[in-house]
C-alpha cells in the first residue's frame, strides 16, 4: 500500500502535527508500506528528499496569510496529479492543509479544529483580533471543505470529536484514534540519582496560548523560595522576544533558560533528567510533548483543558490545574518538590498510561484497518 500524507507543517518536523505525521509514517514503513509526504517548501521551487525512508515532496509555499492557502493548494494538486496513479489512499492532516482533488479514498485527521481557535483567540492585541477574524472567515471554511470531502474523519480525543459536531458532518462518524509515542525511545532514566540542581521542563511553541507567561509568573514565585530550581524552555515562536523581555524584567535570566529548537535525542535526555514537566496551555489537541514526557516517566503538571484531560487523571498519573492560573502551577510544583513518594507514583502511572494506550504500534494498526476498509470500498 502507498499512502500520501498531506500536512502543512515543516518536514522534518519541528512541532506536534509534524511529529505525528513523521512517527505514523515511520511505523507504516516498518510494516511494509510506502509513504510520500506532501508539505510546504520554499517560495520558488518544488523540493524532493528521502528522510528515514519517507519520500518528502515540498510544494512551493509563499507565507502570506491567507493567500498561501489557495496558491499552495494549486501547487500541491499539480504535484499530486503526477503521483495519483501510484497512490492507494490520501491521508490529510489539518489544520490548514489544501483540499486534494481526487477520486481516491481520503481520510482526514483533525488535530485542532479551527473553530476552537476562533473561540479562544483573545481580543487583547492586534494579533488576537486578526486571529479571531481570520479563523472564522478563512480557516474554518477551509477546514469545513476538507472534512466534507473526506470519506472518514478521525481525531485525537473524544473532546475534539464532540467539537466537530458543529462542522455539519452529515452523519459521518468522527473516529477517535488518538496520538502515539515511541515508547522504546522515550524511556525513563534508569539511573536516577538525587540532583542538587532541579529543573522544570516545558517543550512547545513559544506562543502566548501555550501559557508561557503564566509559567514565568509561576517561576518568579518558585525562584523566590527555592535556589535549586530552574526552568528549561525548549522551542521557538512568535512571542519569544516578548517573553525574554519579561524574563529580564523579573531578573530571572539565569533561572528561566531558553534552549531553542533541539534534536530529538537531546530532547529525550532532557525529559529523562528533568524533575517535573509542565504544560500550561490554554487549549490542546492531544499533545505529543505530553505523551513523550509521560513515556519518559516524568511527573506531569498541565492545564485542565480538552486534550490534556483526556490523558491525565488528576492525582493518579499527573496533576491538572486551571488554565491561566500561575499560582496554582506554583502550588503544584511546590507540593511535588516536597513529596518524593507522590512524584514517584505519578511517574510510574504516567509511563503505564503510555504503555497501555498510546504506542505508535497500536495507533498505526488502527489506521491500517481504516485504510484497508476504504480501499476495499473504492475498488
Amino acid at each position: 500500500m502507498k499512502i500520501c500524507m498531506v500536512v502543512s507543517t515543516p518536514f522534518p518536523p519541528e512541532e506536534g502535527i509534524g511529529y505525528y505525521t513523521y512517527n505514523l509514517s515511520n511505523k507504516l514503513i516498518e510494516k511494509g508500506h510506502e509513504v510520500v509526504v506532501l508539505t510546504r517548501g520554499s517560495w520558488n521551487k518544488t523540493q524532493r528528499q528521502v528522510i528515514d525512508g519517507i519520500e518528502v515532496i515540498r510544494a512551493p509555499f509563499i507565507p502570506i496569510y491567507p493567500f498561501y492557502i489557495k496558491f499552495h493548494g494549486i501547487f500541491v494538486n499539480k504535484i499530486f496529479k503526477s503521483l495519483e496513479s501510484q497512490i492507494d489512499i490520501v491521508h490529510i492532516h489539518t489544520p490548514l492543509s489544501p483540499v486534494i482533488k481526487t477520486t481516491l479514498p481520503v481520510i482526514t485527521t483533525v488535530h485542532t479544529p479551527m473553530l476552537t481557535s476562533y473561540r479562544l483567540a483573545k481580543m487583547q492585541s492586534i494579533h488576537g483580533i486578526f486571529s479571531k477574524i481570520s479563523a472564522r472567515m478563512i480557516s474554518y471554511p477551509q477546514e469545513l471543505k476538507l472534512i466534507q470531502g473526506s470519506d472518514i474523519v478521525t481525531t485525537l480525543t473524544n473532546s475534539i470529536a464532540n467539537e466537530l459536531k458543529e462542522y455539519y458532518l452529515n452523519g459521518k462518524e468522527v473516529i477517535v484514534l488518538g496520538n502515539g509515542v515511541n515508547e522504546d525511545i522515550c524511556i525513563p532514566n534508569q539511573k536516577y540519582v538525587e540532583k542538587d540542581r532541579k529543573y522544570i521542563l516545558f517543550v512547545g511553541r513559544i506562543h502566548r496560548e501555550k501559557g508561557l507567561f503564566d509559567l514565568l509568573e509561576c517561576a518568579k514565585h518558585i525562584c523566590e523560595n527555592r535556589s535549586d530550581v530552574f526552568f528549561n524552555i525548549v522551542g521557538v515562536g512568535r512571542d519569544q522576544k516578548k517573553l525574554k523581555r519579561k524574563v529580564k524584567k523579573f531578573q530571572l535570566e539565569d533561572r528561566f533558560i531558553f534552549l531553542g529548537q533541539i534534536k530529538k535525542d537531546i530532547l529525550v535526555k532532557l525529559y529523562q533528567n528533568a524533575t517535573i514537566f509542565v504544560l500550561p496551555s490554554y487549549h490542546e489537541g492531544l499533545p505529543t510533548v505530553l505523551l513523550e514526557a509521560m513515556s519518559c516517566g516524568l511527573p506531569i503538571i498541565t492545564t485542565d483543558v480538552r486534550g490534556n484531560r483526556d490523558l491525565i487523571s488528576n492525582g493518579e498519573n499527573g496533576i491538572l490545574v486551571p488554565p491561566g492560573a500561575p499560582q496554582k502551577i506554583a502550588e503544584a510544583i511546590s507540593i511535588l518538590l516536597k513529596d518524593e513518594a507522590l512524584m514517584k507514583n505519578l511517574s510510574k502511572n504516567a509511563r503505564k498510561t503510555i504503555e497501555e494506550n498510546y504506542t505508535w504500534d497500536a495507533i498505526s494498526n488502527k489506521f491500517l484497518k481504516y485504510y484497508e476498509s476504504l480501499i476495499e470500498v473504492h475498488t
